[in-house]
């Protein structure tokens, strides 16, 4: 915990399992954001430190959100700006009097920026041993590509995602940011653990987390065929290269059903009450799943045909009798409205520096526990509050804004 003189507190009704807990974000990006925004929900403070001219660059990826970049908007809300230029030797001194005065520190700046600026974690942690340091990098500690750049697209590629998703002959990076977002819960579950061991222990931790490595691990199935069935599998659109039956297929409406069988018993549920085929069923060409697999185009085919001759929501209504899953393929629009979301009351309103942004409530759902959900900051908007909650009076934090230490540029 913050002893006594940490920084003040903000006016905010924090709540939730980690509040007390004060979390300095030397972030840009994704993965780290996303790492201390989910710290944030839980109630953690987030005081995010952030250059004075232009701040984090996700800021400025798009101007989607009402001015504000949709990435932006996403990672950053329960926190507060602080505007320091970390290269100047009296913003390096302000950060240190911060770390004294909280229990994590998350970062992903460039390779060996974080060692430039006096955040490596091996100086923190030797004079804050109760500090929790967490720097996250494109590949992790050693080796030959640690001082690497990575953005999402470039370690998909390099660990694999790419070549397994998209279609043969055609790789595709799957749309949402993997790597980021692996590395950043990682890098958030690490916290909770290291929070949990310090209570038993009083000592921090070094975590460090790379994004290659949080690929490499959810390629866990696709590195065990390639080394064991000395091929890797082959990318296949929207189904999946170990199972089959396991597809998209149109309907007679123009819509698109997706449905699958992840077992023989699904797969006989499927031959003899979906389709009415017994013949299938009983077609020992077809008896396993490797066999079916071998045979994907012919029951492909099948389920084709059957689908085009039916409305979506007969072919659900069929699918459910069956008992079988099934989805709609929707669009990023379409899911705005899902009634799953809607009628379980998900959204929610956040405040920003352009008004109120809706987003939705974080996936646990415990009960007893309260969201925090404040608002998304304006770039150096908490800089001040801050200052003063480090022991800097009125003419200190002038200062620091007059030789352009603290403070947003313009």
């Amino acid at each position: 915990m913050p002893d006594a003189t940490g920084p003040a507190e903000p006016d905010v009704s924090a709540s939730g399992p980690l509040r007390g807990i004060t979390v300095i974000a030397v972030e840009q990006a994704v993965a780290a954001p996303l790492c201390t925004r989910h710290l944030g929900d839980l109630g953690a403070r987030i005081i995010k430190v952030e250059p004075r001219a232009g701040g984090d660059f996700a800021r400025d990826y798009d101007d989607v959100v009402h001015g504000m970049s949709a990435h932006f908007a996403w990672a950053n809300r329960n926190k507060e700006s602080l505007a320091l230029d970390l290269k100047h030797p009296l913003g390096q001194a302000v950060l240190d009097r911060l770390a004294a005065r909280s229990d994590v520190l998350v970062q992903n700046l460039a390779p060996g920026a974080a060692d430039r600026l006096g955040l490596g974690s091996a100086s923190l942690r030797a004079r804050y041993p109760r500090l929790i340091t967490v720097d996250i990098s494109g590949y992790g500690q050693g080796g030959p590509f640690a001082g690497a750049r990575a953005y999402d697209l470039l370690v998909q590629s390099e660990a694999g995602s790419c070549a397994i998703t998209g279609t043969p002959g055609h790789p595709a990076k799957p749309g949402i940011p993997l790597a980021d977002i692996g590395a950043g819960l990682y890098a958030f579950s690490s916290v909770l653990g290291a929070l949990y061991a310090r209570e038993r222990t009083g000592d921090g931790a070094a975590i460090s987390v790379g994004l290659f490595d949080a690929v490499a691990e959810w390629m866990g199935f696709a590195l065990n065929q390639a080394r064991y069935a000395g091929a890797p599998p082959e990318p296949n659109g929207l189904s999946s290269p170990m199972v089959s039956p396991y597809g998209a297929y149109a309907t007679a409406d123009g819509q698109t059903l997706v449905l699958g069988t992840t077992n023989d018993r699904e797969w006989q549920r499927l031959a003899r009450r979906l389709l009415d085929r017994a013949d299938l069923a009983e077609d020992p060409r077809y008896a396993t799943n490797a066999d079916r697999v071998a045979r994907r185009a012919e029951l492909d085919r099948v389920i084709s045909d059957w689908a085009a001759e039916r409305t979506l929501a007969e072919c659900r209504a069929a699918a459910e009798k069956a008992g079988l899953g099934h989805a709609r393929l929707n669009s990023a629009q379409e899911v705005l409205d899902h009634p799953q979301l809607v009628e379980r009351d998900r959204w929610r309103e956040v405040g920003s520096p352009v008004g109120p942004v809706l987003c939705l409530l974080p996936p646990p759902e415990v009960e007893g526990w309260t969201w925090r959900l404040d608002p998304i900051p304006a770039l150096g908007e908490h800089t001040d509050r801050i200052l003063a909650g480090l022991g800097f009076d009125r003419a200190e934090v002038a200062k620091l804004r007059a030789e352009g230490v603290a403070g947003p540029v313009g």
